[in-house]
């Protein structure tokens, strides 16, 4: 059949194969699949239960919830009937709700648990078009979203099919609001071309298969995993939502997936709890864990390892780099992860492990994948975030704006012309990135250089772009999270660092230097050292106006949830400034 709309791939997996489980989610400590069949029997009692209170094709409603089936019940219902879902974060606050309720004009949300209805639920008097709320969870007092399901029985399959034909591929599938860091959320009007175009184009060059398991734990709300379970529909593929971000490790064993996402941090995460238990071992097995993590980093991608090296490579891929793969449940196959950029190191580290780690690159104005490394090595480049995929052009403007043009380019943004006409030109979508091309093995590969506004000048006139600066200096096993700081008048750059606590542990038992807490780490003066020789190793590879000169060492991680990084954990750069302005100021004491 011809897919036309983000719900004609449901209709497809039916006909194909119904029965077969597609979204499985944790109750009571068991997996509950629902099969197919089962999602679009339950999406059909959800589009009859909107009919019943009143909604009409264009109409918004709040989807606002964890990963859960419902989440996809309540998106597939009111999509098929062109009933618009906008989808956010359950863990903004209050007053960004209220704008984007207002904004968009909610006239129903459907949200996740009590914590969140809780933020919702004041907007009842304050939202002009809301009328009701309906929660996925059972809390007393509330309209509870299975409650008021209409039963199978009561369907008017005939008037939902009616709707269905009525919706057209030019016709809005979604309006997702971009968590920007600083003024309020754009309303990004994505149509169902924009999302299926992009869903087949990512297919083409995407080596998912029929009937494997994936697992799911990035949030729905974002762009980057709602095209994701999508594609996962598309290819008939069964996914398995983590309870939370802490059962990730226990969710990856369970479910023993073929492939899943991420972004560059929970990989980050997971090699720190490697490295951990590396640090842990003692004699022969601590040797051969290092010197394993030394084979890897010297890995080149698509060939050029010598015969010597590939036959190292096979014994720490048995005796070492086996476990890694078996913590992530034994059977994956490729790992795509984006958002954000992924160090060089790392992806070396995976792929000598015989991990695939595909990085991309999209916005959520377009749908949202631009680029994409692809599982042949020789179609993959580190440190670029891959080639275009089918249908998207891509250039670079005469500052190194990257630009983009396909049939994945958002309508604009809603309620905002002005805005619109700012970012697409001549039918070019100016992305606020900047970007050169690198040649490797007779392709061009696109590389991420930094974010247009997030360039600043030094007092002596030079141009410094601080993500090519921070991604470099994350090289070194001893920086955890960086952020580059100067600008206005200062005369030199400097950086606030989290350092890794993990390997600095290690490297102080190994050297005799007593440390106990993260406080008496950065403090300590023989680690000051270890990490300005660090940097100053690295330093190197930029022009004396781009070398960090001074650094503050941070204790604590910077993290969502207390507001310095966005919830794809992008810098919030304004926020941290602003949080350790007293760090920053003695930097640049006396200058």
């Amino acid at each position: 059949m011809e897919i036309k709309r983000l719900f004609d791939f449901l209709t497809m997996r039916v006909q194909k194969q119904g029965s077969q489980a597609f979204i499985s989610s944790k109750v009571n400590k068991q997996w509950k699949p629902y099969t197919f069949a089962e999602t679009q029997d339950i999406s059909n009692r959800v589009s009859q239960l909107l009919i019943s209170l009143g909604l009409q094709k264009d109409d918004k409603i709040a989807i606002i919830s964890t990963n859960r089936p419902e989440w996809n019940f309540a998106d597939i219902g009111s999509m098929q009937i062109g009933i618009i879902g906008v989808p956010m974060y359950p863990t903004i606050a209050e007053k960004d709700y209220e704008y984007i309720f207002n904004d968009a004009g909610i006239k129903y949300a459907f949200v996740g648990d009590e914590s969140i209805l809780h933020k919702v639920r004041p907007l009842m008097g304050r939202v002009e078009a809301l009328k009701g709320i309906y929660t996925f969870d059972k809390i007393t007092g509330a309209n509870s979203f299975w409650d008021a399901l209409p039963s199978a029985t009561a369907i008017n399959l005939s008037e939902i099919e009616a709707r269905k034909n009525a919706v057209s591929e030019n016709d809005l599938a979604t309006i997702i609001y971009t968590s920007g860091t600083t003024g309020n959320p754009k309303g990004v009007m994505l149509t169902h071309k924009n999302m299926t175009s992009n869903i087949q184009s990512v297919q083409a060059v995407t080596p998912f298969s029929e009937n494997e398991k994936a697992l799911s734990f990035l949030p729905l709300c974002h762009g980057f995993e709602r095209i994701v379970f999508y594609s996962y529909l598309a290819f008939g593929i069964h996914i398995h939502y983590a309870e939370n971000l802490e059962t990730i490790g226990e969710n990856l064993k369970e479910v023993q997936p073929y492939c899943f996402t991420t972004v560059p941090r929970l990989l980050e995460k997971v090699y720190e709890k490697i490295m951990a238990k590396g640090n842990d071992l003692t004699g022969f097995k601590r040797k051969l864990f290092f010197w394993s993590i030394d084979l890897g980093a010297k890995y080149e991608l698509g060939g050029g390892n010598s015969l010597l090296y590939n036959l190292q490579l096979a014994i720490a891929r048995k005796l070492v780099f086996s476990k890694w793969l078996e913590a992530l449940g034994g059977k994956v196959q490729f790992i795509v992860t984006g958002a954000a950029a992924m160090q060089p190191r790392l992806i070396k580290l995976f792929s000598a492990a015989g991990i695939n780690v595909l990085e991309g690159y999209g916005l959520t104005e377009t749908s949202p994948v631009l680029c994409a490394n692809r599982i042949d090595e020789k179609e993959r480049c580190i440190g670029a975030v891959g080639l275009p995929i089918p249908g998207v052009e891509i250039k670079l403007a005469d500052d190194g704006e990257i630009l983009a043009k396909g049939p994945n380019i958002m309508k604009g943004y809603y309620n905002r012309p002005d805005l619109t006409a700012e970012v697409i030109k001549d039918g070019w979508f100016h992305t606020g990135d900047i970007g050169t091309w690198v040649e490797k093995n007779g392709h061009q590969f696109l590389k991420i250089t930094d974010r247009k506004k997030e360039l600043f000048k030094t007092a002596g006139g030079k141009y410094v772009a601080p993500q090519v600066i921070e991604e470099k200096l994350k090289e070194s096993r001893y920086i955890e999270q960086i952020m580059v700081v100067g600008g206005d008048d200062k005369k030199f750059i400097s950086a606030l660092i989290v350092p890794s606590f993990v390997n600095l542990r290690d490297w102080a038992s190994q050297n005799g230097v007593q440390v106990e807490s993260n406080a008496q780490i950065v403090g300590n003066e023989k680690i000051k050292e270890l990490i300005n020789a660090e940097i100053d190793a690295l330093n190197h590879h930029f022009g004396k106006w781009e070398q960090v000169k001074k650094v503050a060492l941070l204790d604590q991680e910077w993290t969502v949830e207390a507001g310095e990084l966005t919830p794809t954990m992008k810098l919030k750069r304004k926020a941290i400034y602003e949080r350790y302005a007293t760090q920053v100021a003695k930097l640049y004491d006396g200058e």
